[in-house]
């Protein structure tokens, strides 16, 4: 089950449904020969369709200086088809292609607004999909059937708590991946499930390589690192894959071997995620993690994949949507907040702290830290002062975040001292 989003139906939705859940249901497809040879023709075209519109809209930009609207994509694609060269788009279904043009103008936006990285082209060989909407699939009793095909699609359907025969999906996305497995994705519209039975308990989570995250209660959850335990089975179909020569059979074979372990790996990381992150939802009311700047820290080439193994930016984002769905209150503090160097018994704060020293000895209360632990303690401590600022509203379920380049301090001056600290 991929990341639901709760939003507000229109005027005309159905009466006394104020809210719903976009909820997405992912199972294995097994097509037959006919039906692959029309959905793997579809990903050719939106392929197609996609790198050609890239092109041309970063060649206007680059010369002309001027954007591209979705209106003038949509009447270049309706051009492509009535030429002769680009003939063939016909022969798929529209509504991927127009999908297509949908997404990439929605990529744009995202760059332009700066939350994501300039769109790039799509290759033969990486992840292949296309996404069908209402008008382009039916689905009866149970089985779908995509446009332009004439058989029902065989998929197993691994949810036994959703009945498939009420299934009513928005988008229907088929999928390939490059180890040469297929899958289908329902997207429907759930109603928004009712809050979780309140624990009266709050949680600070530091994030960690070490331990992938300390909670200020004191719990440990090690680092798995999944990739890790891989790599030198990666690297060695890494290394039979480029001996192979470029184009042949055996390198396709050792290509579909990598993306193999690769697979394996990304399904691990997710499923221990998933777990850790359902625990802790259901373990506390608030939960407050430190918003940590994931894109600057993976430039450091001596930690990159470390951390992108760890996946931080994912457990995050699972935890957030899983607060919104459950009714927790989910709070991020701010990345300048010195959580590691703060006592969380007197408030003193240190001048510096090196990475590598894992327990320090507070110069106030001559306390000893665990670094982890204590700064857990400290996230836990600012996640309750922005709850108890925002208590007169209803916070239940949204994201928290304070503004501003950090939490406040002791009103107490700090000065420098000599600290004792042990590796």
């Amino acid at each position: 089950m991929h990341k639901p989003e709760a939003r507000r139906l229109s005027s005309h939705g159905a009466p006394g449904r104020l809210w719903f859940v976009r909820t997405a249901y992912k199972c294995r497809v097994y097509p037959t020969p006919e039906q692959a040879a029309v959905v793997t023709r579809t990903f050719g075209c939106v392929r197609l369709v996609w790198n050609k519109t890239l092109t041309e809209r970063s060649r206007r930009y680059h010369t002309e200086g001027a954007r591209t609207s979705y209106r003038e994509t949509d009447a270049a694609l309706t051009a492509w088809k009535r030429g002769k060269e680009l003939a063939f788009l016909s022969e798929v279904s529209c509504v991927p292609l127009q999908q297509t043009l949908r997404h990439q103008h929605t990529a744009f936006g995202n760059f332009f607004a700066g939350r994501a990285r300039y769109p790039r082209l799509k290759s033969r060989t990486g992840r292949q999909s296309a996404h069908y909407t209402r008008s382009a699939f039916r689905m009866r009793n149970g089985e779908l059937t995509l446009a332009k095909t004439s058989t029902p699609l065989r998929f197993a359907w691994s949810f036994h708590n959703v009945d498939l025969a009420k299934l009513d999906p928005t988008m229907v996305v088929v999928s390939r991946e490059p180890d040469g497995r297929w899958y289908l994705t329902f997207a429907v519209d759930a109603d928004k499930p009712a809050p979780a039975e309140p624990t009266g308990h709050a949680v600070g989570v530091d994030l960690g390589l070490t331990d992938l995250l300390v909670t200020s209660d004191g719990e440990r959850i090690a680092n798995p690192r999944h990739l890790a335990r891989k790599a030198r089975n990666l690297a060695r179909y890494q290394r039979r894959m480029a001996r192979c020569q470029r184009g042949s059979r055996n390198r396709r074979q050792a290509q579909t071997k990598v993306a193999r372990a690769h697979r394996k790996v990304r399904n691990a990381r997710q499923d221990f995620l998933h777990r850790t992150t359902t625990a802790l939802v259901r373990s506390a009311d608030v939960i407050a993690i430190e918003d940590l700047s994931v894109r600057n820290m993976v430039r450091n080439r001596h930690l990159a994949r470390a951390i992108s193994d760890a996946s931080w930016g994912e457990f995050r984002r699972q935890l957030e949507y899983k607060c919104n769905r459950a009714g927790r209150t989910f709070v991020v503090i701010d990345r300048w907040f010195p959580s590691s160097k703060t006592c969380s018994v007197c408030g003193h704060v240190l001048a510096e702290l090196a990475l590598t020293v894992r327990h320090w000895t507070c110069p106030g209360c001559r306390t000893r830290h665990d670094r982890d632990l204590n700064a857990a303690k400290n996230i836990l401590a600012a996640g309750r002062a922005v709850t108890r600022d925002t208590a007169s509203g209803d916070a239940c379920g949204a994201d928290v975040r304070r503004q501003g380049p950090s939490l406040p301090r002791s009103a107490v001056k700090q000065e420098p001292r000599a600290v004792r600290h042990s590796s």
